[in-house]
């Protein structure tokens, strides 16, 4: 199971180079697999945030719901939250990633941002990593 982290799916939203490709990759590929892949439900509010500047608001809902066809939301609540505040993390955002990761049962967590989750107890793999690592 691999839960994917915000900056993946914005480097496929926006085409963001150099890591659009490898991003857009991995997404491709979770999207034909059997269900292994889950996003937290704040990156789904965040992204629309971010995205609906740049793009119509249908269409940015349109994508989200392309997503949530092979991205399952993690299953977190207050106690996932509570989790996220315990970890030894300097981001909250990035520690709520964490909890959505350990609530879904993922094995990594999908980023580019490795630095930020170098104290998480799931370990975060680059998505070229993750296309190596899924063959």
């Amino acid at each position: 199971m691999i839960l994917v982290d915000m900056d993946v799916i914005l480097d496929v939203a926006l085409d963001r180079p150099p890591w659009g490709n490898e991003s857009a990759t991995l997404l491709r590929r979770l999207e034909v697999g059997p269900n292994r892949a889950f996003v937290a439900w704040h990156t789904l509010s965040n992204l629309y945030y971010l995205l609906q500047s740049k793009r119509e608001g249908a269409t940015v809902r349109e994508f989200l719901g392309e997503l949530t066809g092979f991205l399952r939301v993690a299953p977190t609540d207050a106690e996932s939250f509570r989790f996220a505040l315990g970890l030894p993390m300097t981001d909250l955002e990035d520690a709520m990633q964490v909890a959505a990761a350990q609530a879904c049962g993922a094995e990594w967590i999908a980023t580019r941002n490795l630095t930020d989750f170098q104290r998480s107890p799931i370990p975060a793999r680059s998505p070229a990593d993750l296309l190596e690592i899924l063959g």
